[in-house]
């Protein structure tokens, strides 16, 4: 991955949600399960407020890719891992993987909770998924 990750913050009252643009692969978890917080024709896209935080984790956990992530303001705290971790391979050759991660990278290891990296080798992203492979046409 070249560069740093650009994350963008979004906070409300009791919980801050990080987007990265870069590791979105458009799954569309999010916008189906709180519409009226993630919404594409909207500037900002992300409006924290319009949900209460629980509901807002349970959503953001969704997000297969890791472009969405949350903290809880009251000292919840971030996201807890899966445990077991665990990994899927798609139809398609990505990788799924949830739990108590290290990914290593250029920058040095970065800790993950979830993430979906590429099967084929082919992501200008290494070692996250960006659809730009042969897996992917």
């Amino acid at each position: 991955m070249s560069g740093e990750s650009e994350q963008r913050a979004y906070q409300a009252e009791s919980i801050t949600v990080t987007f990265e643009a870069r590791r979105c692969l458009h799954a569309a978890e999010c916008v189906h399960g709180l519409p009226e917080v993630f919404d594409t024709a909207k500037r900002p896209w992300i409006q924290p407020d319009k949900a209460t935080a629980d509901r807002l984790a349970e959503v953001v956990r969704r997000c297969p890719s890791g472009a969405l992530q949350y903290k809880l303001l009251d000292g919840g705290g971030t996201e807890a891992p899966d445990r077991p971790t665990t990994i899927t391979r798609s139809s398609t050759g990505q990788l799924t993987v949830r739990g108590e991660l290290s990914v290593d990278m250029p920058q040095g290891s970065r800790a993950e909770t979830r993430v979906t990296l590429c099967g084929c080798g082919q992501s200008r992203l290494q070692p996250y998924c960006d659809h730009a492979g042969p897996c992917d046409q």
